[in-house]
């Protein structure tokens, strides 16, 4: 009974004292990010086609989905192209500043609505990797995803040097006046009718903005750190569960795959893969792709191995080994997958979040190799000043 007791105060002392996985939560954050803001990007020129108000799938026809599923999408709002302009643009800011990790409690609320808007705007457009991402932006909302890699840790770690040295650090300004603003806009949004669909998006905003404003009101006016620190554990234990959820997520989408491909007949007779490599809308490369398919053996090969290595991984947690082969073979399929197939964004949203299983040891090897290659580029592009000689006793002025 005692060391039942004594595992279990251990394992919710390691939930509540820290936000665990804080380079994983970082390259999902990163990671997702990326692959949002490259998109809407690359599809810049066809926005008004995909998600406007004179889309293919036309704004009333939206507008009956979302009444009856209920899926928030701030576009439904109002028909103006200029309405659509202005939110199409915070959708590509909200995902540059979270990837560069600017005020992440914010941002990656930002970046779950614009998510959450331009996909349920047009139902029917993506590749599968959209889904991933979809889920994603929301888990993010409750990570801390910006304690490293990000602006928000190199300003805490700047006020903490600061404060070391017995300076006096300057009050925030951007946080407050970004609360204010997102605030205004809430209510606004609320006195108009115009929160989108369903309660679930709506009453998370406000909570988080009403937590922001409590965490805001601790750190300046608590006269204990009792608040503080109760304020944390809460912020880990919503962060810890939220980590859990995308591994869980990560392990449940590659068993149910692996699974279904076990029942079809061209899984289990090997030449599964040979037949979307001859489809002309995945095949970018077709003298790539018939050379690939060209090879039965490495059809066959390819084939089962996916599906071994998909129903596997889940079990495979546990050794670390093990765990590790089977993500580097995911991670190189999804590659393959972006070249061969030419699903660039699909391929990218499943490698981030197969990056949360990445051991520590090499994300940290990683961010190393990263600040060395930066500091090199910063020498080589600073022009060095030249060096002041300073003069000889002798040589000082009467």
């Amino acid at each position: 009974m005692n060391r039942l007791a004594l595992c279990l105060s251990r394992a919710i002392a390691r939930v509540t004292e820290a936000a665990l996985g804080p380079y994983q939560t970082a390259v999902v954050r990163i990671g997702f990010a990326a692959t949002w803001l490259l998109f809407l990007l690359r599809e810049y020129p066809h926005r008004q086609e995909l998600y406007g108000p004179h889309a293919t799938w036309s704004f009333d026809l939206a507008q009956q989905l979302t009444a009856d599923n209920h899926a928030f999408t701030a576009l439904l709002a109002s028909d103006s192209n200029a309405y659509f302009e202005v939110c199409y643009f915070l959708a590509v800011l909200a995902g540059a500043l979270l990837l560069v990790g600017w005020r992440t409690r914010a941002t990656s609320l930002f970046f779950m609505i614009g998510v959450l808007s331009l996909q349920n705007r047009s139902v029917f457009v993506g590749d599968g990797g959209d889904n991933v991402l979809h889920l994603m932006s929301f888990y993010l909302v409750f990570t801390r995803c910006g304690q490293v890699w990000s602006l928000d840790a190199r300003r805490a770690a700047r006020a903490g040097a600061a404060r070391a040295r017995g300076e006096r650090v300057a009050p925030d300004l951007a946080g407050p006046a970004l609360w204010a603003v997102s605030g205004l806009v809430l209510l606004v949004a609320a006195f108009t009718g115009r929160t989108g669909g369903g309660w679930l998006v709506p009453a998370l905003l406000w909570a988080t903005w009403a937590g922001t404003a409590l965490w805001w009101a601790a750190d300046r006016w608590g006269r204990t750190s009792e608040p503080r620190i109760l304020l944390d554990v809460i912020a880990n234990i919503l962060h810890n569960g939220a980590l859990f959820v995308i591994m869980a997520e990560a392990c449940l989408i590659y068993a149910t795959a692996g699974w279904y491909k076990i029942q079809g007949s061209r899984w289990q007779d090997g030449t599964a893969v040979y037949y979307p490599l001859h489809l002309d809308y995945f095949s970018p490369w077709p003298a790539l792709a018939d050379l690939l398919s060209g090879n039965g053996t490495m059809v066959m090969l390819v084939t089962y191995g996916t599906v071994i290595v998909q129903v596997a991984f889940p079990f495979t947690l546990f050794n670390r080994r093990v765990k590790n082969v089977l993500l580097a073979a995911m991670m190189t399929e999804h590659a393959v997958i972006a070249v061969v197939l030419g699903l660039p964004f699909f391929s990218l949203a499943m490698i981030t979040a197969d990056s949360v299983f990445l051991p520590t040891s090499f994300l940290h090897w990683v961010g190393g190799w990263v600040a060395r290659a930066r500091e090199r580029v910063l020498r080589r592009t600073t022009p060095e000043l030249p060096v002041q000689r300073s003069p000889e006793p002798d040589e000082q002025p009467a």
